[in-house]
């Protein structure tokens, strides 16, 4: 990949995790359970340090990073997250399960592309969280149906 396509492809991992702490944000309003709500807001502290260090590797790439904002399908995922928070701490976690499926595939994909081994390491890591998320996500699920 050159330059533009990185600092492309950099920016829409950024704003995707740009939009998954927003998620967070309407998650965590609606779950009761303590432990689970301490889990997602450091889960959503992992998307905003996801968005620091792509951000930090956009600027030292010469590029300028996203805004902190939720662009139009940010939107979307926050106000669907947001009505199914509604509905208490499975309708929270169901939504959670959703997003984190996007972003740990959109993760999955980034792991496909030709980055330089500086890049590649941030995404491993990245990614590693995402799977943790989902799979804490999917777990609290499965107690909670129980």
């Amino acid at each position: 990949m050159n330059r533009d396509e990185i600092l492309s492809q950099l920016e829409k991992l950024i704003q995707l995790d740009v939009d998954a702490t927003h998620a967070y944000e309407q998650a965590i309003k609606n779950v009761k359970e303590q432990m689970i709500k301490d889990k997602l807001i450091l889960f959503q502290a992992d998307h905003r340090r996801h968005v620091d260090t792509l951000s930090a590797k956009v600027v030292e790439l010469g590029g300028k990073p996203p805004e902190f904002t939720s662009d139009f399908k940010g939107f979307f995922i926050t106000g669907f997250t947001a009505l199914r928070s509604l509905t208490g701490t499975k309708g929270a976690l169901e939504a959670m399960e959703s997003n984190e499926k996007v972003t740990t595939t959109k993760y999955e994909d980034a792991m496909k592309l030709q980055w330089p081994a500086d890049i590649i390491t941030i995404i491993q890591t990245n990614l590693a969280d995402e799977r943790r998320h989902l799979s804490f996500v999917r777990e609290a699920l499965s107690t909670l149906k129980a």
